[in-house]
């Protein structure tokens, strides 16, 4: 399993306008958790999971750290959060459709198009 490929139209998050970027630093951390997170950013490009930001905004990552002892690799999006414009309607998971759809028999073009926009 892997990111797609780019494509014409890429995803973005629309903003409240003439809000500014809050390009945060990182955070503080000693040589051994700074490896550490190297260590998570170059397995997760590796095994395609993520790959290099297109985005002009900076959010830090920091460390937490797990019940069994590890680390665990946490990002902090909270100041981004503040200007990003939460729409009303969200887009339907593609993974309900079909348990909202569970009874009906017949389908047509018309009444998947229609359902769509009815799932909330």
């Amino acid at each position: 399993m892997s990111l797609p490929c780019k494509r014409d139209i890429q995803h973005h998050v629309d903003l409240i306008a003439c809000s500014i970027l809050p390009n945060k630093p990182a955070y503080r951390m000693n040589t051994e958790e700074t490896m550490e997170i190297q260590r998570h950013v170059t397995e997760l490009m590796s095994n395609g999971f993520i790959r290099e930001s297109l985005s002009p905004c900076v959010v830090p990552a920091l460390l937490v750290l797990k019940n069994e002892g590890g680390m665990h690799m946490c990002v902090d999006s909270r100041a981004i959060n503040k200007i990003i414009i939460m729409y009303r309607y969200l887009i339907p998971r593609l993974e309900d459709t079909p348990d909202k759809l569970y009874g009906s028999a017949v389908f047509s073009k018309i009444d998947l198009q229609s359902g769509y926009y009815k799932f909330e």
